[in-house]
């Protein structure tokens, strides 16, 4: 049977909400699942979304089921009701009537909430979600609950925690001449910085989080909240929509080495990762990061496995170590030291982490009972004389920015990333870079040019530092905080890692990993996934290629459509090699000057019903490169 084109792009059969278009003269929004997207003024993006939205206690969204929806197009608005009833794991029902009011110059989003039982949660109502590019660093007025006002600015670096609290409006410019306030009503709103989580947004949102959670909702007792939006015109300016442009890229040879390529190994895979350790070498990845937690049941077989696959793939191991901390350091590390003495395992770096920061402390919360850092740090070298010792968060940034690592006693500072913490739709996944840029800028500025490592990151959550477990997703669907995406195995999952290391690149990161060897996260597919079970995900022969270019000059790749196309190059031996990928469902034809012959090969769809065999050059003469829907190119210029 032949394989649908959604299934090749995303690695499931699930399609998205095809979204509804609300307007009203200059100001539209797009209506999907429920929530408003894509809030502009005459093209230019205002809010990135107002969403009503319902968290589990594990902070897990509760999707909602929409029913009666109308729409109705007047003169001078437009207007959707609907309800929508959202079911706890527990089977809770919490139902909503809601009321979306669309006028030229302003919006509103009206909620009223009821639930048939109590109805425990960890929040429950609007978030209203603020872009990034054009208002990071900018001027913001926040009026208070009390009717206080505060001039201050959108933080340019990322806040660890609340840039401002006991919001009733919030008012920015959002082109010269046109300002946006936007105002809460119903409950005590605040801000945060989502950027910590990639979220390529501000978020403000109902409920302190100094308050208790999760809460309780009372059985048949309604919550009422809403949003207003205000567009005001200051000066006579004359707004013009903007317009798609051409797709123009230049390169800058000022990038620096591209970091050698690493890959996750983890002790619940150790059966199928001894089956495919030959793939490592031929990879090219020179750093196994190895995944060891005592308190999860890893000893000395584990340690032997990493020892096995070191042997085998010849790559360097770090152990990614969880300290238990229970009982005196020196104790509890020395035994780990002497495991790995006796299984043979040599480390070319230790990253240690005490296991309770594998949780995160929300902002208002007591932090756990935890020896400090600098003890752990001191304890790990005491026991691993001259080995090279790592610290930062197995997590995300967002705890790393919260409990910052001493970085005096470390060779090198690490996180991880996941693009899937608060939403998991197409267009939230691939907005992350603009958002991960500012991580690695904020690590830089907190640690200088401390050596710097990013990952295992990955689509699907390998943990859940927000709840006590990630979600499972037997059916392969867009799922938050899931433990297994669907587009990992897909064109989707290609263009993403080639974006990653695109965007992380002039970090000057060391090494990063962006794959385990096997399993959801992995390079091999299994049973019904778009490639043959056993052969190498898309997304293999991206890191391969960022494998071959780890040694090269870096070349940045600077395109005027940060959101459509990213990319990056080295040249080695006299020839410039250029991977460049679409991060949209639809063509995008790229215009490069840069003279010299040229061989193209294209991960596409093409590619995958050609059988995906391994990606071969051909000529190309033109200096335009069509992309298709998340398509990877490599571009070699002889």
């Amino acid at each position: 049977m032949t394989a649908s084109r959604i299934f090749l792009l995303f690695g499931t059969e699930e399609p998205e909400p095809v979204p509804r278009r609300l307007e009203a003269g200059r100001l539209s929004a797009e209506l999907v699942g429920g929530n408003l997207r894509m809030i502009r003024f005459s093209g230019k993006e205002v809010l990135r979304a107002v969403s009503s939205l319902v968290r589990d206690r594990d902070w897990g969204t509760c999707e909602a089921a929409i029913t009666e929806l109308t729409v109705e197009e007047e003169e001078a608005a437009t207007i959707a009701r609907y309800d929508a009833r959202f079911r706890a794991p527990d089977g809770a029902v919490l139902d909503c009537r809601a009321t979306i009011e669309v006028f030229p110059d302003a919006l509103i989003f009206d909620a009223r909430f009821t639930p048939d039982r109590d109805f425990e949660t960890a929040r429950a109502g609007f978030a209203i979600l603020h872009p990034i590019v054009g208002v990071a660093g900018r001027a913001v007025t926040v009026q208070h609950g009390d009717g206080s006002v505060e001039r201050s600015v959108f933080p340019d670096l990322i806040e660890p925690w609340q840039p401002f609290k006991d919001i009733a409006a919030i008012t920015y410019e959002v082109m010269p001449g046109i300002e946006a306030e936007c105002r809460m009503i119903g409950d005590v709103f605040e801000m945060e910085d989502q950027r910590n989580w990639t979220d390529g947004s501000y978020k403000t949102y109902v409920r302190p989080l100094a308050l208790p959670w999760p809460y309780v909702l009372k059985a048949g007792e309604t919550v009422h909240q809403a949003v207003r939006l205000s567009i005001r015109q200051l000066d006579a300016v004359a707004v013009v929509a903007t317009k798609p442009v051409p797709i123009e890229i230049s390169l800058r040879r000022d990038q620096g080495k591209l970091p050698a390529i690493g890959i996750g190994l983890r002790p619940d895979e150790a059966g199928d990762e001894l089956l495919e350790a030959g793939l490592i070498r031929v990879l090219g990845a020179r750093h196994l990061i190895c995944h060891f937690d005592p308190g999860a049941g890893h000893g000395a077989a584990a340690l032997r496995h990493f020892r096995q696959m070191a042997d085998t793939s010849g790559a360097a191991v770090t152990l990614e170590c969880f300290v238990p901390c229970r009982r005196p350091l020196d104790d509890e590390l020395g035994e780990i030291a002497r495991m790995v003495g006796d299984s043979g395992l040599r480390l070319a770096s230790l990253a240690v982490s005490p296991s309770v920061d594998r949780q995160s402390t929300p902002p208002g919360s007591a932090w756990p009972e935890c020896p400090p850092l600098e003890d752990v740090y001191q304890a790990a070298q005491r026991a691993f004389p001259g080995v090279p010792l790592g610290g930062g968060m197995f997590s995300y940034f967002t705890e790393l920015n919260r409990k910052r690592a001493p970085a005096n006693r470390l060779a090198y500072v690490t996180h991880c990333t996941n693009p899937i913490v608060h939403a998991a739709d197409d267009l939230s996944v691939m907005q992350t870079f603009e958002a991960l840029r500012d991580v690695t800028r904020s690590v830089r500025v907190i640690y200088g040019d401390k050596p710097y490592r990013i990952g295992p990151s990955t689509i699907a959550m390998r943990q859940n530092p927000y709840g006590s477990q990630t979600k499972d997703n037997p059916s392969g669907k867009r799922i938050a905080m899931a433990n297994r995406d669907p587009r990992h195995n897909a064109l989707f999952g290609a263009a993403w890692t080639l974006a990653y290391a695109a965007t992380v690149a002039e970090a000057e990161v060391e090494v990063l990993t962006l794959s385990t060897l096997a399993g959801p996260f992995g390079l091999v597919a299994g049973p019904g996934e778009p490639v043959k079970e056993g052969s190498p995900r898309p997304l293999f022969y991206v890191l391969r290629w960022l494998a071959e270019l780890s040694g090269g000059e870096g070349i940045a790749i600077e395109t005027c459509v940060a959101d459509r196309v990213l990319g990056l190059g080295a040249e080695l031996d006299g020839t410039i090699t250029l991977l460049l990928a679409n991060l949209t469902p639809n063509p995008e034809t790229v215009t490069l000057a840069e003279p010299g012959r040229r061989r193209l090969l294209l991960l596409d769809e093409g590619w995958f019903r050609n059988g995906a065999r391994e990606p071969e050059a051909r000529p190309h003469e033109s200096a335009d490169v069509v992309l298709p829907a998340y398509a990877v190119a490599r571009i070699e210029i002889l």
